[in-house]
């Protein structure tokens, strides 16, 4: 006969022991119950330029509960926290810690993201984060990784991908219906470097040290975003990238890169902050069909489907929610939100960085 050298646990310590088992395993439960079922979130960083519109959308949104709010500019800090009825705390791990908060927006200055990512996955929290997701492809897979290990649900600012003119062309595109695809264009310019949009609250974006990209880099990563969306992974690229203007040192201002996907497709992407129009926002020709984006519509030319591209198009998919509400809808509960994949933002960032490699060597570059 043997014996156990385990100590048994005397009635008092079993009770006590069973009620933290329990207490433990309810509290996810207690904190939902306490917060009727919404969405808790916390903001981390808030000094992207998109920050005013993400703040508005969520501070209306009827199923989020906005509890804190951090950055490290205490000023930035204490108007959105003012802005949104919610506390300002004096660390990030303050949001970390908290078990109530299930979600982050992170807005910070995209050099900050590897690191407030990585404490985010590690405390198991939901993110969105807005584009790009890293200053450069190493931090940016990196990040993807551990988001992924973390199991958490991501997606970024990529909205283009819920305009129905885009939709409609890659729907088109997995139809066959361009025949053989020949080249493609995409091009997304503003004027913000000519009307000085970066002067102040957000000087940090005309930073490459900072942001890791200047204009080409900021706008081009959407239609980067969209490109690679419809027609796949990309071989190698090249490009030209500089400043026009100087209005933010050397920071660049304009650039257009040539893009060879994998598929054999070419490519051309051309984006800018001192552009004054930017009519043509994307083009497909193909053997069997052409499509232009020109003026805000759509136009198609494809005889097999009796259209002679001369009037826009004007029945178009159903379009997904906003990103911001996908994830919220995605943290609720949603399974069938098109979000963006890690894996997905961290390959725009290597193509991107290929492109400045290549306009800086004045050569073709391949993409990782």
């Amino acid at each position: 006969m043997t014996t156990s050298s385990t100590p048994s646990l005397s009635r008092k310590e079993f009770i006590a022991s069973s009620a933290a088992v329990l207490a433990a395993a309810s509290l996810p439960n207690l904190l939902k119950a306490q917060t009727n079922g919404k969405v808790v979130i916390g903001f981390v960083g808030l000094a992207h330029i998109h920050t005013p519109n993400y703040t508005k959308i969520l501070k209306n949104h009827p199923d989020v509960i906005i509890k804190s709010v951090y950055d490290y500019n205490k000023e930035r800090s204490k108007k959105y926290s003012e802005l949104l009825g919610a506390k300002s705390v004096d660390s990030d791990d303050a949001i970390w810690s908290d078990p109530q908060i299930t979600a982050v927006v992170i807005l910070s200055e995209t050099n900050l993201h590897h690191t407030l990512v990585s404490k985010g996955a590690q405390a198991g929290k939901h993110m969105f984060v807005e584009k790009p997701l890293g200053i450069n492809t190493r931090e940016s897979l990196e990040m993807a990784a551990a988001i992924n290990k973390a199991g958490v649900l991501f997606t970024t600012g990529y909205f283009n991908r819920v305009d129905p003119k885009h939709i409609f062309i890659k729907n088109e595109v997995a139809k066959g219906n361009f025949g053989t695809i020949t080249r493609v264009r995409a091009s997304n310019c503003h004027a913000g470097s000519l009307n000085h949009w970066f002067d102040k609250d957000y000087r940090w974006m005309a930073d490459p040290s900072i942001a890791g990209v200047g204009a080409f880099g900021d706008l081009g990563t959407h239609k980067l975003d969209i490109l690679m969306w419809i027609f796949g992974e990309i071989e190698m690229v090249s490009a030209a990238i500089k400043p026009i203007v100087h209005n933010y040192g050397d920071c660049d201002e304009s650039g257009e890169a040539l893009i060879k996907f994998k598929n054999g497709i070419t490519g051309t992407l051309a984006a800018g902050w001192v552009d004054v129009d930017d009519p043509v926002g994307f083009l497909v020709s193909g053997t069997e069909a052409h499509a232009v984006v020109f003026n805000g519509n759509l136009y198609y030319k494809n005889k097999k489907l009796g259209l002679d591209g001369k009037k826009p198009i004007t029945e178009f998919p159903k379009t997904p929610l906003a990103p911001i509400n996908q994830f919220i809808a995605a943290v609720l509960g949603s399974k069938d939100q098109p979000l963006v994949k890690p894996s997905e933002a961290a390959a725009r960032v290597s193509a991107m960085e290929a492109m400045y490699t290549a306009s800086q060597a004045n050569s073709w570059v391949n993409v990782v």
